[in-house]
């Protein structure tokens, strides 16, 4: 779906649109999420001269050789990390503040990690012009989690590595769940990990998916290291 009027009539029919897909089509059913993919205006989040294709079901370049994702796999993610009220949440690749602003409106706290400055700032202001005062964002190496604020009660990794950080996991409680892209650089599955009480970890292998790479000291190197 493209959408077909620039108003912001027009970008309110396309946000109708595309959440009525993802229900109709896609299958989301948590109340929840549906009523925060309405409320967020997804072409605030796209460089300007791609407004148009916002509410399309694609992932869109953001700059810096990032991309925001598809609102499929967007609404798949967040349903299955089960966000409550309550929770604090973990949020590795801030990106342009999309899923960042979609989890804002469904947890207690969001702190959210980005590698590029740039983007980390944008995202920033998209947060404060949507006045929503219970996200933190920290310009970091997210494959080290945020430690000073941990444990998190779910964590969202919203970049693909080869194996989950084990820091992403001791930063996780009880009862927790993180969800992940796992692979290498062409195909990756999306992972969950549930953590019990007693400490141990379940592994849920999940559908393919497609992200960009997770750059740090616990994940991918960047093409300057790797040529190293």
């Amino acid at each position: 779906m493209k959408t077909q009027a620039a108003g912001p009539g027009g970008y309110a029919y396309a946000r109708r649109r595309m959440v009525a897909d993802l229900v109709e089509r896609e299958g989301l059913r948590d109340e929840r999420v549906i009523a925060a993919f309405e409320r967020v205006p997804r072409h605030l989040f796209v460089p300007e001269h791609l407004v148009n294709d916002a509410y399309g079901d694609h992932a869109l370049p953001i700059g810096c050789e990032q991309t925001i994702s598809q609102p499929y796999v967007v609404a798949r993610m967040t349903e299955d990390l089960g966000v409550r009220k309550d929770d604090s949440v973990l949020e590795i690749g801030t990106g342009s503040g999309y899923q960042t602003a979609i989890l804002a409106l469904l947890a207690h706290r969001v702190y959210s990690i980005e590698r590029v400055g740039r983007l980390a700032r944008e995202a920033i202001g998209r947060i404060q012009a949507l006045e929503l005062p219970n996200v933190k964002v920290q310009v970091f190496d997210g494959t080290v989690g945020w430690s000073a604020e941990a444990p998190f009660d779910r964590i969202l990794v919203a970049a693909a590595a080869p194996r989950v950080p084990d820091t992403l996991l001791e930063q996780l409680k009880p009862g927790g769940r993180l969800l992940i892209p796992e692979g290498d650089h062409r195909e990756q599955r999306l992972v969950a990990y549930q953590k019990h009480g007693n400490g141990t970890v379940a592994r849920e292998l999940g559908e393919a998916v497609r992200f960009v790479p997770l750059i740090g000291r616990h994940g991918w190197k960047t093409k300057v290291e790797a040529a190293q």
